[in-house]
Order: C-alpha cells, then structure tokens, then sequence
C-alpha cells in the first residue's frame, strides 16, 4: 500500500500556498530500532490549521520541522511541508519493546497515511516523539497519547470525532484562561473576543463563563464576528453580547466609561486590530490585548514572519498593569504558561482538573457543531483550497482523511456516513 501525503509550499518557496500537492511514496520501513509506524485513520482539520502554512517557517514556530515531507517530483523538505494535523491512528509496525502494534493512539501527526516516527520516553500513558531541533516547551505537541490508558478517551466514533476538533483547541483556550484568572485577569471586567464563531474563542467564553458561574466574578463577555456567523454563534448562548465587525464601533456597551477591557485577537486582522485601537485609545481602559490562535491569518501572511511572542508571565506585574491607550498586543502560547503551571502543580492535579473540564466540554458541547467527514486524497485537496480561500462553516466541524471509502471496512477506521 503506498504511502499519502498532502504537502503544501513553503512561504519561502513563493509557491500558492492555495495548492496543496497530494504526494504518492512507498509505505515507511521500519529500518531503526524504537521506531513505529502509525497508520493515520483520519485528522480533524480547519482554518487553525491554515495558518500553521503561513506560520510554518516562523522562527518561534516552526511547523514544518514536526515533520518532514516525502521527496518526489518537484516536492521535497526544501520546497514543501507537511502541516501538523490532531488526529488518530493505529500502531502497524513497532520497533520499540514497549509499544505494541494494534495500540490505538492519538497525537500530533502529518495529514498523510502512514507516518514513521522515532520513539522515547514510553510510559503507561504517553510515549514521545524525540525533536531535539525543537525548543523544549514542544513537548506537549511531540506527545503521543496511549488510547487505552488515556483518561479523556472516548472510544465512541463520535467523542472521537469531537476529540479531534476541540482538544488541541480547547486546552489552549483552558489555559489562557487559567493565565488570565492566575492574575485576576488583570482587574479587567470586560472580555472582548474576535473571531467570536471559531472554536478557540467560543471555547475561550465557554470557559470564561463557567468561572463567572463557579466564583461569582464580576466578568462580561462580548465577542465580535462576521455577519454570516451571527446567527450560529448567538445560537451558541456563551457571549453576553454579540456585535458584527462593521458596526462594533457604534454599540453602545463598548464605549462604557466603567469597563476595564482585555481584548483577545483570535482573528490576527490587522485592520480590525487597527479599529480596535482607534475605538478604545480615547478611554485609555485596555488593560491587556493578547493574541490568541490567529484563525484568519491567511497563508503565507506577511506578518507570519515577523511574528514573536511575548508572554507575559510576571503575573504580580500583570495583575498591577494600568490601562493605557496604547494597545500592545502580547500572544499567548500554550506550551510556555503549562510549563509554569507544571511547577505549581503536580501532575496529578493538572490530570484532575483537565479530566473533569474535558467531561464538562464533551456533556456540554457536544451540540455546538456538526460534523462533515471528507475521505480519500483528491476530495481533501479539494477541502483544503476550500478552508485556505473561504474558511470553514462555523457551525461544521471537518474530519478528513487519505483513505479511500473502500478501505473503510477495516476494523481500526470508523465509517460514519
């Protein structure tokens, strides 16, 4: 069986990063100790995922350094990449005496068929994907989990599915707001979050309100988005209010003169930051702006390059910050807050609170979105020219895979039609 893979042009190719090429190779060997071999059922994927193109040269990101792509033809690691998807599979090959094939696992994969990948640290629950290339903080991203021993698996086809579109999403929403909340938010009373329909943020106000709920907060939450998304995210009911992108300026709760505002960029457009700034310099009362999964960053985006964080992780200086008129925008990333948390915490508190929060998410949510499956190679190419130019339907989340309907029948691929 030959090995697919969907490549996309590196930004510094100058190739359309609107055409992907679906790579044929020969199936990986195994020719290494420690290695295995995952056999890729199928990946959750959306305009998140569109933007780790753009992102994936950055030097603070480096997404296509996870994994390299296959060379032939005009395609090769210099040319082309390979963009991390989250998705599962199941072990066919293993070289490793502690990782069994037949195991069903999930992770950080490539969208493809097979993916060959060394194997360190294996333990009950996880095993890693050693990338000494990459910063430390990756380690949550190189971590691949065990199905069997996995506390928030579902092996439903359905909390699968679920899985694959909220986890990744979901945690980076969970522990921003955990950072906000670590320096009570900052004194702020007012959340305003863009690209309010796509996942990070909805999960961001999910969040958000659950703590006003639990500690009595005194916390708004106001989200903005498109017209074409107002009806699905006010559906959602986790904003306070909902306001469009053309016509925020005028609404009269965001030129309160009490309010002390955070203000999320999801959406990473620099004109409607741009606005923002205008509308709240006279009132000086932002007291942070932090970026936060950028879902419209389109492909090859100038400003992917020239992106950098600037975490703020001195919480006694952040929860003392005025507001000011200026509004500079931090970013937040995962990985460099939970490595705080890791040394304030002990493991298994971090495994309770996230178990019981990913409970709540799968009972609570799990109306949010429909789901749209998408298999075999030329109808994911053309799912991806469709996400790069259009984006995705807030209220559908996308599962794809490489393998033909045909192939469906086999016991490790769920077939949901």
């Amino acid at each position: 069986m030959q090995n697919l893979s969907l490549c996309v042009g590196r930004p510094s190719s100058g190739l359309n990063p609107h055409e992907p090429v679906l790579v044929s190779s020969p199936r990986p060997q195994l020719s290494d100790s420690k290695h295995v071999l995952i056999e890729v059922d199928r990946f959750g994927f959306s305009t998140n995922n569109i933007t780790y193109q753009a992102l994936g040269e950055a030097p603070h990101f480096r997404y296509f350094e996870f994994n390299p792509p296959p060379t032939a033809g005009n395609v090769s690691p210099v040319t082309h990449g390979l963009i991390p998807v989250w998705g599962f599979g199941t072990i066919v090959e293993s070289t490793h005496p502690e990782v069994s094939v037949g195991e069903r696992v999930y992770g950080y994969f490539s969208p493809a068929r097979y993916l060959l990948v060394p194997v360190s640290d294996a333990n009950k629950h996880n095993f890693y994907v050693p990338r000494p290339h990459l910063p430390a903080d990756r380690r949550p991203y190189n971590t691949i989990r065990r199905c069997a021993t996995d506390p928030q698996y579902d092996p439903s086809p359905l909390a699968e599915d679920l899985t694959m579109l909220y986890r990744p999403l979901f945690w980076t929403a969970y522990w921003c707001e955990d950072w906000f909340n670590a320096s009570s938010y900052r004194g702020a009373t007012a959340f305003l979050i863009t690209s309010a329909s796509s996942k990070t943020a909805f999960c961001l106000a999910y969040l958000l309100k659950k703590r006003r709920a639990a500690s009595g907060k005194t916390i708004r939450i106001v989200g903005l988005t498109s017209t074409r998304n107002v009806a699905f995210t006010t559906g959602l009911g986790l904003y306070d209010e909902l306001f469009e992108y053309g016509s925020f300026e005028s609404a009269a709760p965001l030129q309160s003169q009490g309010d002390k505002w955070i203000y999320i960029d999801v959406a990473g457009n620099e004109g409607i930051n741009d606005r923002i700034r205008k509308h709240f310099a006279p009132q000086k009362n932002v007291v942070a702006g932090v970026q936060l999964g950028l879902t419209n960053l389109s492909p090859s985006a100038p400003s992917a390059a020239t992106t950098h964080f600037s975490t703020n992780t001195s919480l006694v200086d952040a929860r003392n910050a005025e507001p000011t008129g200026t509004l500079k925008l931090e970013q937040f990333f995962m990985p460099e807050w939970l490595a705080i948390r890791q040394k304030q915490l002990t493991v298994e508190q971090i495994a309770n609170v996230q178990a019981q929060a990913w409970k709540d998410l799968m009972t609570e949510g799990e109306s949010w979105v429909k789901i749209e499956q998408i298999y075999g190679g030329p109808a994911v190419v053309q799912a991806y020219r469709s996400i790069a130019q259009n984006g995705t339907d807030a209220g559908t989340g996308m599962i794809l895979s490489l393998w033909d309907r045909p192939e469906l029948g086999r016991e490790n691929i769920r077939s949901r039609i």
